[in-house]
């Protein structure tokens, strides 16, 4: 079988698959998991045979003319170059295990059916835009995304916080979707294709007549997609869907879809210095903001949703300084561990079970509980801190290699500022970063909050995921020297000095949050026991037979439950109550956006209800009063009808002989 009808079969597997799902999961319940798990591994497979045939080399390049418009095509094609074979992989990969690790994780729910048809739909959708050659096919996946994203995290649509996240996902891509069509178009326009192939070769004539609008229209929505700011505030919320789609929307699909994108069509975007400018500085805010953002988080899963818009603000930031290398190295490895650590997440919600004890300040003893899911999230947290030889340390490297690279004056068009930018937010990110993971580990497996009731062992389905998804966190960094070919055939090693520089940021801000927390905590003891010292001898007996109270160990001392220490407080200060709230973004877009728009709706709605339906209201008041006075004259009676007859008669004999008279006096 050719190497392109077996691309054809990676995104078409899975869709046939969401059908199938979708006709029968109700009729044939037997049927659904095999239907959810097989399509979207027979893809995962058939990806990796695509990109072992591939080889790093040329790109596999074939359209066939979907539908004549007269104008500009629309061709139905395939372009496979490196980075698509990889991020194709990524999302099979990622998909398989998300749909077995759903089988246990909603094993009970009675949506199940409809869930696995969407996650697969998701998957298909978003094999077709790392595949499409043609741009108006890679939209029509880029929308399909944003329609299963819309039902996915409202899967909860009992709960108000699923409904409202649901549709403020929908409508802040949707506000990005917007420029980005028009961006399409003009850029279609202008080399006269949808085609990648031919997009890059007008762009390496020089042949685009608006570069700089065309970047920045294109960049709206690869903002609101890939959750960039001004454009993230959707995706913290959208933690009110079930985790595992979580995972799935955080490593490989949707918020990947962007930062992929752009590493496609980079030159497009390279042909203007102020659209990489723009990006730079986009980049550097994202990271910075999210990263103090992170800290502030109690909710787990809200911690690792702004530690994910952070980490694609380093993809973004590589991209801003023209090293589309770095930027998939980044997503690959990214992809791996912010998987795990959302299944992870998902284990703790579990074995808790309930979300409400997502809260990491109510978590105690879990460490013991699931140790599956304590010792691959360490490993995970490793790597999103980028702690040498984790994944996240090689591919983070690389991307501050590169920001080092065009700092120096050594890019040929990205502009230098744009790489100090990225290299002095990428490092400040790198302390941030440790930070927020360390105090994500300390709180969530070490904390002393109220212990959750035992539900028993996690599934294997679960568990076994988080092992299998802990192998690449390891060692896919190892990997970038082999896959180099896959990369434009660059080494994405590190350097010296941006080792030093980020590992060294990293160990301060590891060493920093551990040193406030076990302050924290030997204060709150000391608070805990004073309390304890004052109280009468029956609440000290009370207080002693309370499983509650936390065991007093030799480097951890007890505290009492629900008052789990929290180095992030002292960490930000003042600033944590404005972080903790993501900057007080929305309120911001309430003002600007919500309440202006609200405001003209009640003018408008004023103006038809007053205006309009008063011209209409008169309009039919008029007729209604004259037919209630004719009405009034048919009285049915034979002799009033005579009468008035006779009555017209004699006025009109009279007015007849007046006027008369009057001529004949003339």
């Amino acid at each position: 079988m050719s190497t392109t009808t077996l691309a054809v079969l990676v995104p078409l597997l899975p869709f046939l698959g969401a059908v199938a799902g979708l006709l029968f999961g109700r009729t044939a319940p037997g049927f659904v998991r095999p239907l959810a798990i097989l399509p979207t591994l027979g893809a995962a497979v058939l990806a990796v045979v695509v990109a072992i045939r591939q080889g790093g080399g040329t790109a596999i390049s074939t359209a066939t003319e979907l539908t004549p418009t007269g104008s500009v095509p629309i061709d139905l094609s395939l372009y496979i170059d490196g980075f698509a074979a990889l991020v194709a992989v990524l999302v099979g990969v990622v998909a398989t295990c998300v749909q077995l690790y759903s089988t246990a994780y909603l094993r009970e729910d009675p949506r199940y059916p409809s869930y696995a048809a969407l996650v697969s739909l998701f998957t298909s959708a978003m094999l077709l835009v790392v595949y499409s050659g043609d741009l108006m096919v890679l939209l029509v996946g880029w929308e399909v995304m944003g329609i299963c994203s819309y039902f996915l995290v409202g899967h909860y649509w009992e709960t108000e916080a699923a409904r409202s996240a649901s549709l403020k996902a929908f409508l802040v891509t949707k506000l990005g979707d917007v420029p980005f069509l028009i961006g399409l178009f003009a850029l279609a326009a202008d080399a006269g294709s949808f085609r990648i192939t031919k997009i890059l070769g007008t762009v390496a004539a020089g042949g685009l007549d608006h570069p700089t609008l065309i970047a920045l229209l294109l960049l709206a929505g690869v903002a609101g997609k890939s959750a960039q700011f001004p454009l993230h505030t959707w995706l913290p919320d959208a933690m009110a869907g079930p985790t595992p789609v979580s995972a799935l929307i955080h490593a490989a699909t949707m918020v990947a879809a962007g930062v992929y994108f752009i590493a496609r069509l980079l030159p497009v975007f390279a042909a203007s210095q102020a659209a990489l400018m723009v990006m730079a500085v986009m980049a550097a805010v994202t990271m910075v903001g999210s990263g103090l953002a992170a800290l502030a988080q109690d909710d787990i899963k809200r911690v690792l949703a702004y530690s994910t818009v952070g980490q694609l603000g380093y993809m973004t930031g590589a991209l801003a300084v023209g090293d589309r290398g770095a930027a998939v190295f980044h997503l690959l490895s990214h992809g791996a561990f912010k998987a795990l650590l959302f299944l992870g997440a998902g284990v703790i919600i579990h074995a808790a079970g309930t979300n409400s004890l997502a809260a990491m300040s109510r978590m105690d003893g879990l460490a013991k509980r699931i140790p599956d899911a304590f010792w691959t999230m360490t490993i995970a947290l490793l790597a999103l801190a980028a702690i040498p030889p984790f994944a996240g340390f090689f591919s983070k490297e690389a991307v501050l290699v590169a920001a080092e690279h065009t700092a120096t004056g050594h890019s040929e068009f990205a502009p230098s500022a744009a790489g100090w930018v990225v290299l002095v937010a990428g490092v400040l990110t790198a302390l941030l970063t440790a930070a927020y993971a360390t105090r994500l580990w300390l709180m969530a497996f070490r904390g002393r909050g109220a212990a959750a009731p035992d539900h028993g062992k996690e599934p294997v389905a679960m568990t076994g995921v988080l092992w299998l998804l802990a192998i690449p966190s390891i060692g896919f960094g190892l990997a970038a020297g082999p896959l180099a070919d896959w990369f434009d055939g660059k080494e994405l090693t590190p350097t010296l000095a941006t080792s030093i520089l980020g590992t060294g940021a990293a160990a301060i801000g590891a060493m920093l949050t551990y040193a406030l927390w076990q302050r924290a905590t030997v204060k709150a003891a000391a608070a805990g026991y004073g309390a304890g010292l004052s109280a009468s001898a029956a609440a000290a007996e009370s207080a002693a037979e309370t499983p509650e109270v936390a065991e007093v160990t030799h480097d951890h001392p007890a505290v009492p439950a629900g008052s789990a220490p929290d180095p992030g407080k002292a960490l930000l200060g003042p600033l944590h109550r404005h972080a903790a709230d993501g900057f007080h973004l929305d309120a911001v877009y309430d003002r600007l956006f919500v309440r202006p728009v609200r405001a003209a709706a009640s003018l408008v709605r004023f103006l038809d209800r007053e205006v309009v339906d008063t011209y209409v209201s008169g309009a039919g008041a008029g007729p209604r009063l004259l037919g209630s006075l004719v009405r009034r004259a048919q009285t049915g009676n034979v002799q009033s009808y005579l009468s008035a007859l006779l009555a017209g008669a004699v006025v009109l004999a009279i007015a007849t002989a007046v006027l008369a008279n009057v001529n004949a006096g003339s």
